[in-house]
């Protein structure tokens, strides 16, 4: 594989390590700010928020096409991991959603912004490129979560086999049910940190790597104000816009979900195996695009992507059925699952959108579909978390419209239209 598109997908990853970073400290979160389950909601729903802020501007004022896809990258990196570092000394919720919001902006200059580096440098394999690329996205969302699960012991807490936290400075033990952490201890905090450095060395890595030579030139159409939008006269965009629209109310919603589950179903599982736990459920996903960036060399986007959103809805459809009458390692698989049928088709969308579009509007493009997604995702995440207490296993009838929705919308890709196809 060319370095190039290892050097992308690897800086994305990093990058995308500060996505759900509060996800994976939860525990600490709350004991220190006195949190209640329902924020965590919160704290994922800002980044979405700032992700959607950062989308809109750069999609609508054409920036994410008339400045070097690589220096907006890096800076990104820069102010994103200044953000994530500074968490630990929010003095509460509202500064820290603040932080949050800041860091959910940094991303728009990380995700989209990477997936144009990717096009620019993979052209007429766009399927396979965003598939590595979004693959590393899928790693770098539950990298916190394998920071947090490695449980950082330099003079502070270690796990005791799952069986409680004990401080070996010579404090006492802290938590006999392995939940807890002590709001003194450094290593939630070091997993923040470690995210931020990890953000840098991505910015850096891109910085260096350059936009690719063969790049599309900056035109009139892509310095206009609300350039993203002339994509929308696009049928096929549209299309796989708004199949990427119905994945979006399902797939960062699931994510956030996961430990909540995992807590629900064993409310006695220890912080490390609930972190390891999350990060292998969501990781799978990784894989899963890089297999379907593969298949879609074989079968195309679109059916890798329709294969996807059956295979989800599926199993947002059968969860309330199973999960109460499944081992816990069954509903574990499960989970895992799901996980990867909800992200494989993730980079298909964009392929498809990227292909639509003429290569002078695919950042602008790109940026503002990634924009409405991630709204999508927000109110998602904003309405169904707070209600699982309630809803219980049934929450997952509450995506099932997502998934189906994208497979409306993808039925219609490739047959003419009678609107106009021209971005001008």
């Amino acid at each position: 594989m060319p370095m190039p598109i290892v050097i992308i997908a690897i800086a994305e990853w990093f990058g995308t390590a500060l996505w759900f970073t509060p996800n994976a400290v939860i525990d600490d979160l709350q004991q220190l700010w006195q949190l209640s389950p329902g924020d965590l909601g919160w704290l994922t729903g800002a980044v979405q928020f700032g992700f959607l802020l950062g989308t809109l501007s750069l999609g609508l004022s054409g920036l994410a096409d008339r400045t070097r896809a690589s220096r907006l990258f890096a800076l990104a990196c820069l102010i994103g991991a200044l953000s994530n570092a500074l968490l630990p000394y929010a003095n509460g919720l509202g500064s820290a959603v603040g932080l949050r919001v800041v860091t959910g902006m940094s991303l728009a200059g990380i995700y989209p912004i990477g997936m144009k580096l990717m096009v620019g440098w993979a052209p007429g394999r766009t399927g396979l490129g965003l598939a590595w690329l979004v693959g590393m996205l899928v790693l770098g969302t539950a990298m916190p979560h394998l920071l947090s699960g490695i449980g950082w012991s330099g003079g502070g807490l270690v796990d005791q086999s799952g069986g409680g936290l004990v401080d070996q400075s010579g404090g006492e033990l802290v938590d006999q049910s392995g939940r807890g952490r002590a709001g003194d201890s450094d290593d939630w905090r070091l997993t923040l940190w470690i995210a931020s450095l990890l953000s840098l060395v991505a910015g850096m890595a891109v910085w260096r790597l350059g936009d690719a030579p063969s790049g599309p030139r900056t035109s009139a159409t892509t310095s206009s104000r609300l350039a993203g939008l002339g994509a929308f006269r696009i049928a096929d965009f549209r299309r796989a816009a708004g199949a990427y629209f119905g994945h979006m109310w399902e797939l960062y919603t699931l994510w956030t979900l996961i430990p909540l589950l995992l807590i629900a179903v064993d409310p006695t599982i220890s912080s490390r195996t609930l972190a390891m736990t999350s990060f292998a459920l969501i990781a799978i996903g990784a894989p899963g695009c890089w297999f379907g960036g593969w298949m879609s060399q074989h079968i195309g986007s679109r059916r890798v992507a329709a294969a996807g959103l059956a295979g989800s809805a599926l199993c947002c459809l059968s969860y309330p059925w199973l999960a109460p009458h499944i081992g816990y390692a069954t509903l574990v698989g499960f989970l895992g699952l799901w996980s990867l049928l909800a992200v494989i088709d993730s980079p298909q969308f964009s392929a498809l959108s990227a292909n639509a579009c003429p290569a002078t509007l695919v950042g602008s493009a790109l940026t503002l579909q990634n924009a409405i997604g991630f709204a999508i995702s927000a109110a998602s995440i904003a309405l169904l978390v707070p209600a699982l207490p309630t809803w219980e296993a049934t929450i997952a009838w509450w995506l099932l419209p997502g998934p189906l929705l994208g497979l409306v919308g993808l039925k219609r890709i490739g047959k003419p239209s009678r609107v106009a196809q021209s971005c001008a």
